[in-house]
Order: structure tokens, then sequence, then C-alpha cells
């Protein structure tokens, strides 16, 4: 049974094998980190009435309370080369990071700077130069277990952060730089490695990007980008970790405000934004 959890205008909703329910206006925070959600959500099932019809897409917000958002860079081969041709052939520490034993986790985004489906997410005024970063997302307990997946899309000035490795959390961490969802996909195990990240970029009408990429693909397992995270490190509220990204536009390539995204990744669904 494919379970996925919803965060809406009106409350949690769980979609179960195509059907939707109603949770009401359940903590989301206290909702996500039972230790028992999935089967908690199947019992619970049995006792509600299915709605008519999945959320009105206006209605979704994205999947978090007050969770922070952290992010693991340089997980897939391309993303080590494109973070290597940023930095104008200077950036060697981006081959190391490939291959140390140790990730790259970087703080990305408190809640208020994460948008949810529909919503705008934003480029920098002070970037010429800015891609999206289509990315599988853990949604992690406050005890380091994963309980399920989410889309999300790390918003990156790459102009400034090749111009120093040091200005990363300014090319990073802005209002509006991270998108989240529709949903949680409830997995007590890993996604397959067969599972598909696609991602589009629609310019007035046309098709300006297209990439994708396939969770076999990365280096490290979201497992052990988890292990590392919470290396002396708490979430009392649970916390989303991007995974990296397997799928980067050319250099030539820069978003320009109106321009809209689509990421898909199955069984998750879609998560589109346009860009301000």
């Amino acid at each position: 049974m494919v379970l996925k959890l919803y965060r809406t205008t009106r409350g949690a909703l769980l979609e179960a094998d195509g059907q939707h329910f109603e949770l009401g206006n359940l903590d989301w925070d206290e909702l996500v980190n039972r230790s028992d959600l999935a089967d908690w959500l199947v019992e619970q099932q049995g006792s509600l009435s299915p709605v008519d019809a999945p959320p009105n897409p206006d209605e979704l917000l994205p999947p978090i309370g007050t969770q922070e958002v952290w992010a693991a860079g340089v997980t897939y081969y391309r993303s080590r080369s494109a973070r290597m041709e940023e930095s104008a052939g200077e950036g060697d520490y981006y081959d190391r990071v490939y291959s140390a034993p140790r990730p790259e986790l970087f703080f990305k985004a408190s809640p208020h700077r994460v948008v949810g489906p529909g919503q705008q997410v934003r480029i920098r005024s002070d970037s010429g130069w800015n891609v999206p970063e289509p990315e599988l997302t853990a949604c992690v307990a406050s005890d380091g277990r994963i309980v399920g997946y989410t889309i999300g899309n790390d918003m990156s000035s790459r102009d400034i952060e090749g111009e120093n490795p040091l200005y990363l959390p300014q090319a990073k961490v802005y209002d509006g730089c991270c998108a989240l969802g529709p949903c949680i996909v409830l997995a007590a195990e890993p996604l397959p490695g067969s599972t598909k990240i696609g991602m589009m970029i629609h310019r007035d009408g046309d098709v300006v990007f297209a990439g994708l990429t396939r969770l076999d693909k990365m280096k490290r397992k979201p497992e052990e980008l988890v292990e590392y995270l919470f290396r002396d490190n708490s979430f009392p509220a649970g916390c989303f970790l991007l995974t990296g990204t397997g799928v980067v536009p050319p250099s030539e390539f820069t978003l320009h405000p109106g321009d809209t995204i689509r990421i898909d990744v199955e069984p998750i669904g879609t998560l589109e934004n346009r860009v301000m």
C-alpha cells in the first residue's frame, strides 16, 4: 500500500492507494515524528470517510512544520563536474569531497524560506546565474529515522558559489530558496535505485531545459547522509535533508523570472513552481 501524507489549508490529508482521507488539524511535527506513523495511519483509515477528490492544488502547503531543511552536495558525478565548471577550474575541492568519506552537508532553509507546490521560488537580485536543483528529499524524524520522502528544489546562485566557496550560504539560503512537496511518501524501505528524477523548465510555452537521472547514480545513500547529519546534532522536530542533484543545466543556462520548473519523481508525484 502506497501512503502519501499531504499538508493542506484544511489540515493533514492521507492518500492510501488512490483514496483520500482528511485527518484534520493534527500537529504536523508530532505527526511526522510518530514511530508508528505508517501503521497508525492505516489504522486511522478504517475510521475515516474518504473525501470525493484529491486536494485542490491551491490548498497544498509545503509538507513542513518547524523542521530545518539541510542539503547534501556533490553526491552525483554530474554535480561534481558542474561545481568544478562554475569555479573556473579552481574547484578541485569538489573533486576531493566527491571521493572523501565525509559528505558535504549544509544548512539550506528555515521553514519561512520554504514554498510549496504552485508557489513561487525566487532568484537572487544580486546574481546573474541561477539554476534549480531537483532532489530526492528525506523526511527524517527526531531519532534519525527516515520516515519517508518528498521532492525538493534547491535553488542555487552558481555565480556566487563559484566566485568563492565561502559564499555558499549566500548562494543557497535566502527567501524562497527552497520548494518542497507535493507530499511525503511514507517508506519503511529506501526507494529503489531505478527511481527516476526528471526536471523540465518551461519559458513562454517552450521547454528550455529537460533532464533526467536515477537514484542509482548517487554515490552516497540517504541513510549515510542522515547518519553524518545527526552526528553531534539534534533535531527535536525532525528535519528534511535534500540528498543532492544529478540534473544540472548547461553552463550557459540561467533561470528567468516567469519560468516554470516541473520536477517529477514517482511515486511521490510532481512539484511545480514558478520563478519570480
